[in-house]
């Protein structure tokens, strides 16, 4: 179950990546416009590698079980912190935001679950 777990939601955080090809799908990610400020798009594309590399981190793990809570871990990490930046009462503003939370929750288990693993 957990390698299940950690492709789908690998595959799903490495999804922002495609802004690095298609700059108008941060339309459809995040619901804005496309920057006209050069900086603020390579910031939006850096950030989608940066989410691939996340992801891809995650699906590793879900075939290499002693990388699972330090790939998990650090998604939480930053998961969270993107939710704390955002704030509470903005997380309809962010259609990633409830991702994030229900990945933070599965991504617990996991870390759970392998840490009381006695296989």
């Amino acid at each position: 179950m957990d390698r299940i777990i950690l492709v789908a939601l690998g595959v799903i955080t490495a999804t922002p990546v495609a802004a690095l090809f298609v700059p108008a799908s941060l339309t459809t990610a995040y619901g804005m416009a496309v920057p006209s400020d050069p900086m603020a798009l390579a910031l939006l594309q850096h950030r989608g590698m940066l989410q691939a590399a996340l992801g891809a981190a995650l699906v590793w793990a879900a075939f290499q079980p002693s990388a699972r809570i330090p790939a998990a871990g650090a998604a939480i990490v930053t998961k969270a912190t993107f939710l704390a930046l955002l704030g509470p009462g903005r997380f309809g503003d962010a259609p990633g935001a409830l991702f994030d939370v229900l990945a933070i929750g599965l991504l617990v288990v996991v870390i759970v679950r392998r840490k009381f693993d006695t296989r």
